[in-house]
């Protein structure tokens, strides 16, 4: 038996013989928060057919809730408005620190790869072919720069450590123009050159958009690719009932694998479609290395900011140092991570 189905059978006698009320399935309504990564239609075309799926498997009646921004969702989760939200790594840490989030899933990619990658695109036709170019560009501060969401795990936190904190140099000070705006819109304002680089993810080009829109796909080229992030996390409301989470937990990894064949085969359809080939288990350690390069990031801010004195810089490295250090001792337990 491997983990994820030991995992399954472990949740299934927790529902079966959890000495808690039994729950009234009718009853029970959950608000499922969507990320604005992309179009509304286009977030539904792949969530709706996993929603009603969930719903067949809990019997819970399931909400989509869309936020126009990580911030949104966060904020909803906050106060109770949403349950389960499929996270980026970065709004997942916000999510925990701030909103009482617990991360208890992690996307399985569509290849069966571990994670995705943040890249930065710029027009086909553009002379930039590699982040050193764009670097280049940087003393006449030339080009005009598309980056994501502050809460986006690859639009925003990925680029600022491994492109911007990596090469000491502030975004700022770099580019004609910083814009913040989405994976997609970020995707489309590069195939209709209004910036001339930006950032995104290896997903939202090469599977989202090249489905949804091919000629503006064929007008985008990648010049630079991340290390590899750890695949999404699911997160719910860590003051959730503990009925309804068990329920929901073992309904989304059953999801693909339990049932009549022809449940599987529709199910792991259904998945795919979505983007992902279904979820395994997790917990916040998840995000214990988004943790550091939230920390490295803070860094070189600190270290750009011209409001702050000499002194209050070196006690604010200090400090996020110090988190640096805590955080790698955790990593350095869970090897597996």
């Amino acid at each position: 038996m491997n983990f994820v189905t030991k995992t399954i059978a472990a949740a299934a006698a927790v529902a079966l013989t959890s000495g808690a009320p039994a729950l009234a399935d009718e009853a029970t309504e959950l608000n499922w928060g969507l990320l604005a990564v992309e179009s509304q239609d286009n977030l539904m075309k792949r969530w709706g057919p996993i929603i009603d799926a969930m719903q067949r498997r809990t019997g819970f009646k399931i909400n989509p809730f869309f936020a126009t921004d990580y911030t949104g969702v966060i904020e909803a989760m906050r106060f109770d408005k949403v349950d389960v939200v499929l996270f980026g790594n970065k709004s997942a840490m916000t999510a925990v620190d701030r909103a009482g989030a617990e991360v208890f899933a992690q996307m399985i990619e569509a290849d069966g790869s571990q994670g995705y990658h943040s890249i930065l695109v710029t027009h086909a036709d553009s002379p930039l072919n590699s982040l050193e170019d764009v670097l280049a560009t940087c003393d006449a501060k030339s080009i005009d720069f598309g980056i994501g969401d502050p809460q986006s795990t690859s639009g925003f936190l990925v680029p600022t450590t491994f492109v911007f904190a990596a090469n000491n140099v502030a975004p700022r000070d770099c580019f004609k123009t910083v814009r913040n705006a989405s994976h997609e819109a970020n995707l489309m304002s590069v195939a209709n050159q209004q910036v001339d680089v930006a950032t995104a993810n290896n997903r939202a080009l090469y599977l989202r958009l090249q489905a949804n829109n091919p000629e503006a796909a064929a007008k985008v080229k990648e010049i630079w690719r991340s290390p590899l992030i750890a695949a999404d996390p699911m997160g719910w409301r860590a003051n959730l009932d503990e009925g309804i989470k068990s329920k929901f937990y073992y309904a989304l990894m059953s999801m693909g694998r339990i049932g009549d064949p022809e449940v599987i085969a529709e199910e792991r359809e259904i998945l795919l479609n979505g983007g992902f080939q279904g979820f395994k288990p997790s917990s916040n350690s998840q995000l214990l290395p988004f943790r550091e390069m939230e920390a490295t990031k803070e860094i070189l801010a600190v270290r750009g900011d011209e409001t702050m004195t000499e002194e209050e810089k070196k006690t604010r490295i200090t400090e996020l140092e110090a988190e640096i250090d805590r955080v790698r001792e955790l990593v350095a337990l869970i090897p597996s991570l």
